[in-house]
């Protein structure tokens, strides 16, 4: 076997499909178009969403709502959930609760809520805590850190 032997093998390779080079070619005369209307003309392919001039289905519907793009997503985690899971003066930190199964993760911060009640006294690092959750821990002894 010789280099000048190898081919590629067979359906591999495809011929390029040459349209409206006479009748002979077998993709002549309308080029593979169709015969009249829009769709056969030289540029006969309408934008998308177009429905033959009656009005589109994207105007007919109304608008509705916005999406934020300066919106901060919190991973909120209540007080009463932090003294189920730790220990007394652990610190508690995102990687934390991550690890112990609490949130499953960051976006834009974790966020401490007030709800349910802490009696070990914590060293919590959050992004943010409501005013609740803050008085609950330092009232336990535990100290509230902001990232």
């Amino acid at each position: 076997m010789d280099l000048n032997e190898i081919i590629p093998t067979p359906g591999s390779r495809k011929k390029k499909k040459v349209l409206g080079r006479g009748r002979s070619s077998g993709h002549g005369k309308t080029a593979t178009r169709g015969t009249k209307g829009q769709g056969s003309r030289k540029s006969g392919n309408v934008r998308p969403g177009f429905e033959g001039g009656q009005m589109p289905i994207y105007r007919r519907l109304p608008k509705r709502g916005f999406k934020n793009f300066n919106q901060k997503i919190y991973a909120s985690v209540n007080v009463g959930r932090l003294n189920d899971m730790f220990e007394e003066n652990e610190e508690v930190s995102p990687e934390a609760l991550i690890k112990k199964g609490i949130i499953k993760k960051i976006e834009d911060g974790v966020k401490i809520l007030g709800d349910g009640t802490i009696t070990k006294p914590l060293v919590v690092k959050a992004h943010a805590f409501s005013a609740v959750a803050k008085e609950k821990i330092e009232a336990a002894g535990g100290k509230t850190e902001v990232i």
